[in-house]
């Protein structure tokens, strides 16, 4: 039998209010998207460190139509990776996105590639504000740089 220092009430307790502080987290956060498949989507071999952006009036958006690139990183376990992302708006909406990364250690290869093949599926025709990812084709800590890389674009697009 293993004993503890705390009473099994007061462990009992902690986790019940463990489960309830992230459920109560979990419906603070905006849109979640996820997908299990690897359909393809469209890669890049370019990136950079700058955020760079053409684009036109657009009639009533909030943001500029246009093509905008940006850069997000994520953590993960062994390393720190870098997204390159280019999404194409017209009126808030996503029409065209690609994706590219170098990344850094072997187990990142396999996420990001399952991340890029999938993420087209996700948030083509989206209206940029309701894009939130989580977990694309298995891949979840890629899509943490993907939405860094969204927030800069829509700070650079806004119209």
């Amino acid at each position: 039998m293993i004993h503890t220092a705390a009473p099994r009430s007061l462990r009992a307790g902690v986790a019940v209010v463990g489960i309830a502080g992230t459920i109560a987290l979990a419906g603070c956060s905006g849109a979640v998207a996820e997908t299990s498949n690897g359909s393809s989507g469209s890669t890049s071999g370019t990136s950079g460190s700058s955020t760079t952006g053409t684009g036109s009036s657009s009639g009533g958006g909030t943001y500029t139509d246009g093509t905008y690139t940006a850069q997000g990183t994520y953590a993960t376990p062994e390393s720190v990776e870098t997204l390159s992302v280019t999404v194409t708006l017209k009126d808030d909406v996503i029409t065209d996105v690609e994706v590219s990364g170098n990344p850094q250690k072997h187990e990142s290869v396999e996420y990001q590639s399952r991340f890029i093949g999938g993420i087209a599926d996700v948030v083509v025709g989206q209206d940029i504000d309701k894009i939130a990812v989580s977990r694309v084709a298995g891949s979840s800590l890629t899509s943490g740089g993907f939405n860094e890389a969204i927030q800069t674009i829509k700070a650079e697009a806004a119209a």
